[in-house]
């Protein structure tokens, strides 16, 4: 194999890895990441809440359109989730145009 085909079949895996990551989190439960121990190291040392706990939790109930519980993980959900949404479409065409 050749540098260029390798680096070719790279990049259609990680084109398929964006395509099934949406969907692998639509299957799993909106509860799914709701429980087990934090891993932020503002709570872990400080134990002090940053800006960002509670949002994996919180972008996973509005991926199934739990607006509720979303803010009550992270009230800043609201506004991350459209920009993560433009984010990652902005790099799956990335990534399509260079297939």
């Amino acid at each position: 194999m050749t540098i260029k085909m390798i680096k070719k079949y790279m990049i259609r895996t990680y084109f398929g890895i964006l395509l099934i990551s949406p969907i692998v989190l639509i299957l799993l439960p909106p509860t799914f990441f709701d429980s087990g121990n934090t891993i932020c190291l503002s709570v872990l040392l400080l134990n002090l809440e940053c800006y960002a706990c509670g949002l994996t939790k919180a972008i996973q109930h509005l991926i199934h359109l739990e607006f509720n519980e979303a803010i009550k993980f992270n009230k800043l959900s609201i506004i991350v989730f459209p920009i993560l949404i433009i984010s990652y479409l902005k790099e799956l065409f990335r990534v399509y145009k260079l297939i």
